[in-house]
């Protein structure tokens, strides 16, 4: 088994070189293979449970309820079992609970001989909304038609049980029959074989722990849960890879949960081994069919946060073989701040935008200049931390004084004494994100960070936050300014506000002033479980002192 594995790596590096690059150099050459076969060895074994539907509902228009639409139960389920089908025509079947898996359900005879196919139309969603929507026309400037989870299903010969091929992510399933002949029938034993790689239990909160945080907590550890796959996943209904900026997040919150460390392990390895030869990270991967990057996908912030990853894994665990190595890796990518980082100590963020993807959050108009030099000092602390416990300072014996370079030109450039704020020198926005960062990058001092963020929520015009992850490093800087009541009230409000508006995961998108705001130009799009959204558990675990008494 090893050898195949050995040779069919070997072979994938060898395409992977000739088909995706054309370096003549590749400084990871040696360990690549070594790397694959480790993140093979820590591949965790997927946990089948059968999930059967609780209800029938129906979905009704409440101008109240998330996007417009509310599940309400009609009937037990085993009355649609009884009941036949052809009559019916539609129904909408409610699991009680979002899941991950596999969807398959029977097809019995009721009366007559089958004398022709039947013909089903199977519509799979995270939210009532994402039933009721019709998805064609579908709009252009979106992602693929593809994703979105409705099937046509062709049933030959009965009496059958139907299989989905596909992995579905969901809660309701909206059957509607599409085609019938002369003969009766119905549809019976609707399951879900549901999977996951979560195989432990979290520790309980403390028994002081309001209700809210409790359910928020809940909430959080489902939604890691389902993106906890062979990868961490970002979202189970869609992109269904490895994403470094996840992997971050997702990390945390296992820390202080599941603790299943091994799947951390793997995604560093995979990251490692599919990097780019001049020794960039992609920012993002696949596993299948064969372990592969996503090519030109140079996702700037993203490979800043490889070095952070390693360094809470090895606090998290003490596994110093691993975070050796894998340190060629995470020094690497200071090599980026090197490149861009200019003779006045500022990060060139024109030529850097120009040649990477630089995210940070799904928010139109937002400037990004500030934050790239803010995350850009956080990187380098983050990775001298690190060889500070690797003992290797001495391979990166520069960043001390690189830091307080950069530190004092953002001091110097950036800060506005009158207002308070951080702002560029290209675009003079306010910006939650340009305060969080040099927050994290440790730019100012405790009462000037207290003060920015602080005047955030009331400031005019202020660019907030477009989604769940930057909303996790606004409270992580809220935390690091001693803001503890601040923080507390952002998870009890962002977070629980999507509690009441029905969630059993967290969302990939939520903006409390627009509930169908989606950067994919249609809102079905949008994952209604996504892993940068479980954070609150880590925040909740980690700082029980704030969020469980």
């Amino acid at each position: 088994m090893k050898n195949t594995f050995t040779y069919k790596t070997t072979l994938l590096l060898a395409l992977i070189s000739y088909s995706l690059f054309s370096y003549s150099q590749d400084i990871y050459q040696s360990k690549r293979v070594s790397w694959l076969e480790k993140a093979e060895t820590n591949k965790p074994t997927l946990i089948v449970t059968e999930k059967k539907p609780v209800q029938q509902v129906n979905m009704v228009k409440d101008a109240d309820a998330f996007q417009g639409w509310k599940a309400v139960r009609s009937a037990p389920i085993q009355d649609l079992y009884k009941e036949s089908f052809k009559a019916k025509k539609t129904a909408i079947i409610d699991f009680g609970e979002h899941i991950t898996g596999t969807f398959s359900f029977s097809v019995g005879i009721l009366q007559n001989t089958p004398d022709a196919p039947l013909r089903f139309k199977l519509t799979f969603g995270e939210v009532p909304a994402e039933i009721m929507t019709p998805f064609d026309p579908f709009p252009e400037g979106s992602l693929s038609r593809a994703w979105l989870q409705d099937e046509i299903m062709t049933v030959m010969t009965l009496p059958a049980t139907v299989t989905i091929p596909r992995r579905l992510s969901f809660r309701y399933v909206k059957i509607e029959l599409l085609a019938h002949s002369s003969y009766d029938f119905n549809i019976s034993d609707m399951k879900c074989d549901a999977v996951t790689s979560a195989a432990t239990t979290p520790a309980p909160l403390l028994s002081t722990t309001p209700q809210i945080f409790k359910d928020i907590d809940r909430v959080g550890l489902n939604t890691l849960k389902e993106c906890m796959q062979t990868v961490y996943e970002d979202g189970p209904k869609r992109d269904q890879r490895l994403w470094l900026g996840d992997l971050y997040l997702e990390a945390l919150a296992n820390y202080q949960s599941f603790k299943q460390n091994n799947l951390t392990k793997r995604c560093m390895y995979l990251l490692a081994a599919l990097s780019q030869p001049e020794g960039w990270l992609h920012g993002t991967v696949f596993e299948v069919p064969e372990p592969h990057p996503q090519s030109g996908q140079k996702l700037l912030d993203y490979s800043f946060l490889f070095t952070s990853s390693l360094k809470d894994y090895l606090e998290a665990t003490n596994d110093r073989e691993t975070a050796e190595d894998l340190w060629p890796v995470a020094k690497k990518q200071i090599d980026i701040v090197k490149k861009y980082v200019q003779e006045n100590g500022l990060m060139d963020f024109e030529q850097a935008n120009r040649e990477w993807w630089i995210f940070f959050d799904w928010k139109d108009n937002f400037h990004r200049e500030v934050p790239l030099q803010g995350i850009s000092i956080f990187a380098l602390r983050e990775t001298y931390e690190l060889a500070k416990l690797l003992n290797r300072e001495k391979e990166v014996a520069e960043l001390p004084a690189l830091i307080k370079k950069m530190t004092k030109a953002a001091q110097k450039n950036y800060y506005n004494p009158k207002t308070g704020f951080y702002t560029g020198l290209l675009n003079d926005q306010v910006s939650y994100a340009s305060q969080v960062w040099m927050v994290l990058g440790g730019v100012p001092s405790k009462e000037q960070a207290q003060k920015a963020l602080k005047a955030l929520p009331t400031t005019e015009n202020a660019c907030y936050p477009g989604g769940p992850y930057m909303y996790h490093y606004y409270v992580q800087a809220l935390i690091n300014s001693d803001l503890p009541e601040e923080a507390r009230n952002v998870v009890e409000n962002y977070w629980g506000g999507m509690l009441k508006k029905g969630a059993d995961t967290f969302w990939e998108v939520y903006d409390p002033n627009d509930e169908f705001r989606s950067p994919y130009n249609f809102y079905p799009m949008n994952s209604y479980c996504h892993a940068w959204s479980c954070t609150p558990v880590y925040f909740i675990r980690k700082y029980p002192e704030i969020f469980q008494k």
